[in-house]
């Protein structure tokens, strides 16, 4: 194995994220749950009533020497929509929103270069914000892997196997093998 890298990334509901990435060549394991907010120890319930100010996120893990870092951050582009405010689709409130934790100036600067390349690909004002990395809140046993355990569940079908079927089409050269 190369170097091990990881990134925390809020874009809309986490079981998207982790499916999505979890196609992919090189990525090691995506862990769902929260960051951004004050409180400690918060619960799906809470987050989801959009009062604790954290976000649902994605901590993806990943060997460099596989996947590079600006296609990790490329996927995540493509995958969401960076210019909806607080929201993905239907799902409505600053837990969905766009979101990157950096751990150091470093991890910003990168975060801040996908920005600007993913700005070719959208119309409109970029919403995503840029945090400094907080507590990550693992998020319920449950929602680990979701899709993978969920496949025929309604909002499996209906929203996170379409934005599977984006990146996977977008970022073929990536796929794990069959």
């Amino acid at each position: 194995m190369g170097t091990q890298k990881s990134y925390v990334l809020g874009g809309g509901c986490f079981w998207c994220l982790d499916s999505s990435y979890m196609q992919f060549e090189g990525v090691i394991d995506v862990e769902v749950g929260y960051m951004g907010g004050p409180g400690a120890n918060p619960t799906y319930e809470a987050v989801c009533n959009g009062n604790t100010m954290h976000a649902e996120v994605a901590r993806v893990i990943f060997d460099t020497d596989v996947i590079p870092a600006d296609v990790i951050l490329d996927i995540f582009f493509t995958l969401h929509d960076p210019t909806q405010l607080n929201r993905q689709g239907a799902d409505v409130g600053t837990q969905y929103r766009s979101s990157m934790f950096y751990a150091d100036d470093a991890e910003k600067a990168e975060f801040e270069a996908a920005i600007e390349r993913a700005k070719s690909h959208w119309d409109g004002v970029f919403a995503t914000t840029l945090e400094p990395m907080s507590t990550f809140w693992m998020g319920e046993t449950y929602h680990q892997d979701f899709f993978a355990k969920n496949p025929f569940q309604g909002y499996c079908t209906a929203v996170v196997a379409p934005k599977m079927a984006k990146v996977r089409a977008a970022f073929t050269k990536y796929l794990k093998k069959a």
